[in-house]
C-alpha cells in the first residue's frame, strides 16, 4: 500500500445539494476517540444510534443517526463511521469540517490527537480501500460505479450482478483451469526426458482447447455486458431538411429538437440517450450538411461540430428526403456528402442510407432513389412522423451493436476486460502454436500462459499497476 492508504479519511457520501439525509462518513484504524468526541459515547458496533452530533463547545450541530462499523466488518475493511444528518448543505458542511476539527483535538484520557493525519478523502478512495483490503476485487469496485452510473434497466440489473461476484467468479474459473495447465507445464521443464508423454498423459493439449472454448463463452458474454455499460453512438447527418430532428424526436419519443421547415434551423449538436431492450443507444442530431454562401458563421460551426461527431460514430443514418429524390441539385447534394463520408470515416463505422417522408403523398411520384454505385450503403425507408419503419431501424441499430439478446444473467463489464480477454486468447493460442512443436517449444509455452494469467488477473486486480488503480477510482465520486 501507499503511505496515503494509511491515513484515516472522511467525505460526504451523498450526492451535493438539499435532501432528507445527508451521510458524513470516516474510514480508519481506532475511530473511537473521534467517536466519544462527536456523539458523546461509544456506540455499540452495527447499531444506528440517534443522538445529538456536538461542536467543539458541545452544543448540537444537528441530531441523527450515528452508526459504528469496527473493522474488518465494513465497507473498507477499516473502522467506519457514519454521520446521517439533515441533507441541508450547511450542516452538512458543519459536520464535516467538525470531523476534520475534533480529529486534531488532544484526546484527555490519552493526551494524544483523536485521530491523527484525519484528511478528506480522494475520489472513489473508500471503494479503493475495500478492494486494498480485499472485500472486493477490482471487477466488483467497478461493478459499483456502474451501478451508479447505470442509464437503463439492464445495465443496473448486469451491474448488480457483476457486484455480487458473478463475473470474477467466470474469471476465476478460467484462471484456476490456467493455473493447472501452467502447473503441468512447468513441471516437465524439470524432467525434459519424460516432458513429452507426462503432457500426452496428462491431456494437456484437451486442457488448452477446453480452456480456450470456455474463454470463448465467456468472451462472448463480456462484450454483451460493455455494450449493456458502454452503448453505441449513432449520428444523424444528412441535408437540412430531411428530417434529422424529427427523426431524433422519434427515436427518443419526445420534442428534444426544434423542428420547422427552415433550413439551419440545427445548428448545434442534440444527443440523447435512448435504450432498445436494454441497449443504450447515445443518438445525436447534427446541423444539415451544405454548402455554399447563405450559410452564415453560426451554421458553419454548426456544420463542423457536426463532421466531428459524424467521425467518432459507431454508425452513421445517412438521413434522405423521399420527395426531393429526384431533383438534381438535391442528388448532387447527397453524392458529395456520400463521397466525404467515404473519405472520412473509418472503415469499421457503418453507414446506413435512411429515406424519410415516406409518409409524403407525393413521395412515391419522387421514385425509388437510384443507389449511389461509387458509395454504396444498406438502404432503410421509413416515416419519422407517422412512426412507420422505426421497429426496423431500431432492431438494424441492435444488430450493428452486435447485440444478440438475452440480458437477463448478464454482468456488467467494461471495454478493458474485453481488451484483456482478447489479450488472454491471443496468448493461449500462439501456447496451442508451442504445444504443437511439442520438446522444441516448451518453454515458450510455459511463458504464453504465464502471459495469458497476468492479463486474466488484470481483471479482477489480483495483479495490477498502480497507474491502472488510479485511473479506475478517479471516476469515482468522493463519497465512494
Amino acid at each position: 500500500m501507499l503511505p496515503r492508504h494509511q491515513d484515516p479519511i472522511v467525505a460526504l457520501a451523498t450526492a451535493p445539494g438539499r435532501g432528507a439525509v445527508g451521510v458524513v462518513r470516516v474510514s480508519g484504524r481506532g475511530l473511537d476517540a473521534l467517536v466519544q468526541a462527536l456523539c458523546g459515547k461509544a456506540l455499540r458496533p452495527r447499531e444506528a444510534t440517534y443522538l445529538p452530533f456536538r461542536d467543539a463547545d458541545g452544543s448540537a450541530i444537528d441530531h441523527g443517526l450515528a452508526l459504528h462499523f469496527p473493522g474488518p466488518h465494513s465497507y473498507t475493511g477499516e473502522d467506519v463511521l457514519e454521520l446521517q444528518a439533515h441533507g441541508g448543505p450547511v450542516v452538512l458542511q458543519l459536520l464535516l469540517a467538525r470531523c476534520l476539527s475534533a480529529a486534531t483535538e488532544l484526546d484527555p484520557t490519552t493526551g494524544q490527537p483523536r485521530l491523527p493525519r484525519l484528511r478528506l478523502a480522494q475520489p472513489g478512495e473508500f471503494t479503493e480501500r475495500a478492494f486494498l483490503n480485499n472485500k472486493i476485487d477490482l471487477a466488483q469496485a467497478e461493478a459499483i460505479a456502474d451501478l451508479i452510473d447505470a442509464s437503463t434497466e439492464a445495465a443496473a440489473r448486469s451491474a448488480t450482478r457483476s457486484l455480487s461476484g458473478e463475473f470474477s467468479r467466470e474469471i476465476a474459473t478460467l484462471r484456476e483451469a490456467l493455473i493447472h495447465l501452467r502447473m503441468l507445464v512447468e513441471a516437465t521443464l524439470d524432467f525434459p526426458e519424460e516432458e513429452i508423454d507426462f503432457l500426452q498423459q496428462a491431456d494437456a493439449r484437451g486442457q488448452l482447447q477446453r480452456l480456450q472454448t470456455q474463454l470463448a463463452t465467456v468472451l462472448q458474454r463480456t462484450r454483451q455486458g460493455a455494450l449493456l455499460r458502454e452503448g453505441i453512438k449513432v449520428v444523424i447527418a444528412g441535408q437540412p431538411n430531411a428530417g434529422k430532428s424529427s427523426l431524433l424526436n422519434a427515436l427518443a419519443g419526445a420534442e428534444l429538437a426544434i423542428v420547422t421547415p427552415i433550413a439551419g434551423t440545427t445548428r448545434d449538436v442534440v444527443q440523447q440517450t435512448i435504450q432498445i431492450e436494454g441497449v443504450p443507444l447515445h443518438v445525436i442530431d447534427t446541423a444539415g450538411l451544405r454548402e455554399g454562401g447563405d450559410v452564415d458563421e453560426v451554421e458553419r460551426i454548426g456544420i463542423q461540430r457536426a463532421w466531428g461527431q459524424i467521425e467518432s460514430a459507431d454508425a452513421v443514418l445517412f438521413l434522405h428526403d423521399l420527395t426531393r429524390a429526384d431533383q438534381p441539385t438535391y442528388q448532387q447534394a447527397d453524392r458529395e456528402i456520400a463521397a466525404t463520408l467515404a473519405q472520412r470515416l473509418p472503415a469499421r463505422v457503418t453507414v446506413i442510407d435512411v429515406w424519410n417522408k415516406a409518409d409524403a403523398p407525393h413521395a412515391e411520384a419522387a421514385g425509388t432513389p437510384a443507389t449511389d454505385t461509387a458509395h454504396p450503403h444498406e438502404h432503410l425507408h421509413l416515416s419519422a412522423k407517422t412512426g412507420v419503419g422505426l421497429d426496423v431501424l431500431r432492431q438494424r441499430l441492435l444488430q450493428l451493436a452486435g447485440w444478440q439478446g438475452g440480458g437477463e444473467g448478464l454482468y456488467i463489464a467494461r471495454e478493458r476486460h474485453v481488451q484483456a480477454l482478447h489479450q488472454v486468447a491471443e496468448h493461449l493460442a500462439l501456447s496451442a502454436q508451442h504445444l504443437a512443436q511439442q520438446a522444441q517449444a516448451l518453454d515458450l509455452l510455459a511463458e504464453e500462459l504465464r502471459l495469458a494469467q497476468n492479463a486474466l488477473n488484470t481483471i479482477t486486480g489480483a495483479f495490477s499497476a498502480d497507474d491502472l488503480l488510479g485511473v479506475i477510482f478517479s471516476s469515482f465520486c468522493i463519497g465512494k
